[in-house]
């Protein structure tokens, strides 16, 4: 009897700790994992022996993205993104996004470099955005940015030519002047121009500090402006973002522009489609200036006569875009370089 109970109580044990041991399997990791678990796409898939491997050091912005997309205008084929680490002694190439290395060189691949494996540097920040850019010297191999002068150039939006399927009609107006800011910085450039713009004329500004801009109507709710306040954070040469051409040019509203110069813009978007601060002494000379428009419908509907022969794109905010360009770059096999600094180039 004796022989029997201590069976039953080892039975017993063996049973509960087999249950033990499922239930952790099934459900301990998840509940403490604060780690993202890779995707099948981004560890198990591999390139085609004939395919150039390009490595995302770090998701751009903390966010990711489906990879391989790309749309059918920028043709991917040949090439192969990841975000697997392990593929890097075969990779042709690294992309390696600003924001997520600046504070410290560690976070940069350590093991040694295989041969002509090109760095890209990738940013989409300006120079005042842009801190500890010396971390890159004689690192990088092709710079990847909205600069013009880039080896990879990726503004954040572009102009096409109107093929004459899309027939543009300017939005029913109802108010005057509309500004987006997420940056609520009182000693900057552009909110000082504001403080004294808005002395002359009503604006109405969206923001967390102020009325609050639904991301599924944005374009919807600036389409009623007439005007829309496209003010930079800093002022660099080509730096030109989502400002002017999302909130903007794809509301249907004249931008009134604060960024690089006038000559600058217009290398971009025709020289009637804007009106810049810089085209007026005082704020209060632009403020009689919009407000007389405002007054004239057909002076006003003048800045929209481009919108015949062209219309606005804007880059997809994922950055799926601007890495589909390093494919086609890639391919032409650009001179192997080494760029001395990054923090020169990149004044």
């Amino acid at each position: 009897m004796e022989s029997n109970k201590w069976k039953k109580r080892f039975f017993f044990c063996f049973v509960q700790c087999i249950f033990s041991i499922m239930f952790f399997i099934l459900f301990g990791s998840k509940g403490n994992s604060t780690e993202k678990i890779p995707q099948r796409s981004e560890l198990t898939f591999r390139p085609e022996s004939s395919q150039l491997t390009i490595l995302l050091w770090t998701w751009p912005f903390n966010y990711h993205f489906p990879l391989n997309d790309c749309p059918t205008d920028l043709d991917s084929s040949g090439c192969f993104f990841t975000v697997n680490r392990s593929l890097y002694p075969s990779a042709n190439a690294v992309i390696i996004h600003h924001r997520e290395v600046y504070k410290n060189k560690s976070i940069l691949p350590q093991i040694p470099r295989p041969t002509n494996q090109y760095w890209i540097w990738f940013n989409k920040e300006s120079r005042s955005h842009s801190p500890n850019l010396h971390i890159m010297e004689n690192l990088i191999n092709l710079t990847m940015s909205f600069r013009a002068d880039s080896d990879i150039f990726t503004p954040y939006g572009r102009l096409e030519r109107n093929d004459g399927s899309q027939n543009f009609t300017i939005p029913v107006k109802s108010k005057l002047v509309a500004w987006v800011i997420s940056n609520w910085n009182k000693n900057s450039k552009r909110y000082k121009y504001y403080s004294k713009l808005k002395k002359h004329l009503n604006i109405d500004v969206y923001g967390s500090k102020t009325k609050v801009l639904s991301h599924t109507n944005t374009l919807e709710t600036l389409s009623q402006y007439k005007f829309y306040l496209a003010f930079e954070n800093s002022i660099h040469e080509d730096y030109i973002t989502e400002k002017l051409w999302s909130n903007s040019l794809l509301s249907g509203t004249v931008p009134v522009v604060l960024g690089p110069s006038r000559k600058n813009y217009e290398r971009f978007i025709p020289s009637d489609s804007f009106i810049h601060v810089e085209d007026f002494s005082t704020p209060q000379k632009l403020a009689l200036y919009l407000l007389e428009l405002d007054k004239n419908d057909e002076r006003y509907r003048q800045y929209f006569n481009w919108r015949s022969r062209l219309q606005p794109m804007k880059n997809r905010i994922d950055c799926v875009s601007d890495y589909c360009r390093v494919c086609k770059v890639l391919k032409e096999a650009p001179p192997y370089k080494t760029i001395p600094s990054i923090d020169t180039w990149f004044r």
